[in-house]
């Protein structure tokens, strides 16, 4: 029996060991990987760099609140096959011409196994999920207009992701290994913002990490910011030469931070910071 590959981290990204066990469990069972955690915090990322380190193909699969299982599949482009029909087009004799192949079938029939990434799978309509569970897990579907079956060639490895945003089936649930990402730590985050950032200086980043994290912890947010919001403050405190300094207050909850816009989302959280702040200059 050929050992499973085994995903070791990347440059490019900080994965902790429980998530490295994570994917490596799933190349195991050869069982879909579903990642949640909260927006931002490198779900997405987390199947380009396996890609990358495996060196595997990737495909991707962006769910939206419209999007269909069947599309995933295939589609049959009945509209063109009239059209042409009615302009005399040779083509409409071989159905296969307008059979539009989906993500799944492209990974079906890779020549070699790639990596397949089903983004926010929760975006979707309940059925969706439930409509892939056969697809998924015997990595087959049957092609009614041409009675064909289409079977993987390679077992691709797929990575699923959601941000809770809905509870899934359980019957999907059963054939995924599930793994949640925890929001990162402050040493954690420090090694994220290193990979990113290796010349930011360390004072700055002390700084940056304390004014962050305690934002996360106003009770009241409808919108923490996520890691990515961080990464774009710090880039924007960099550009503009923001001194540590100017982060500081005797009273950490006295002051808004400069450049508030690229961490706080909605003008609810802006205010409820706002207000803090002023109660906590008046309490001074």
């Amino acid at each position: 029996m050929t050992a499973a590959p085994r995903f070791e981290g990347s440059a490019h990204y900080v994965a902790t060991a429980d998530l490295k066990l994570a994917v490596n469990a799933a190349l195991t069972l050869q069982r879909p990987l579903l990642i949640k955690g909260e927006p931002g915090t490198g779900k997405t990322m987390l199947a380009e760099e396996v890609a990358a380190a495996l060196d595997r193909p990737l495909l991707q699969w962006h769910v939206k609140s419209t999007t269909k299982a069947q599309q995933g599949l295939y589609e049959y482009d009945a509209v063109s096959r009239l059209r042409d029909s009615q302009l005399g087009d040779e083509r409409v004799r071989d159905i296969h011409n307008y059979i539009v192949k989906g993500v799944l079938w492209q990974a079906f029939t890779a020549p070699e196994p790639v990596v397949l990434l089903i983004d926010e799978i929760d975006k979707a309509d309940i059925e969706f999920p439930n409509d892939l569970l056969r697809e998924l897990d015997r990595m087959e579907f049957y092609v009614y207009e041409t009675r064909e079956m289409v079977r993987a060639l390679h077992r691709p490895l797929v990575i699923i992701t959601s941000n809770n945003e809905k509870e899934l089936p359980d019957a999907f649930l059963r054939r995924c290994f599930f793994h949640y990402i925890q929001f990162p730590d402050r040493d954690t985050m420090a090694q994220i913002v290193q990979v990113h950032y290796p010349h930011l200086k360390q004072e700055l980043l002390a700084q940056a990490l304390q004014t962050f994290y305690q934002l996360r912890e106003v009770q009241g947010l409808k919108k923490k910011p996520s890691t990515s919001e961080f990464l774009d403050w710090l880039k924007l405190l960099m550009a503009e030469d923001i001194p540590p300094e100017a982060l500081r207050s005797q009273d950490a909850k006295a002051i808004v931070p400069p450049l508030h816009g690229a961490l706080l989302k909605n003008e609810q959280d802006v205010h409820l910071f706002e207000r803090l702040v002023a109660m906590a200059r008046m309490n001074r």
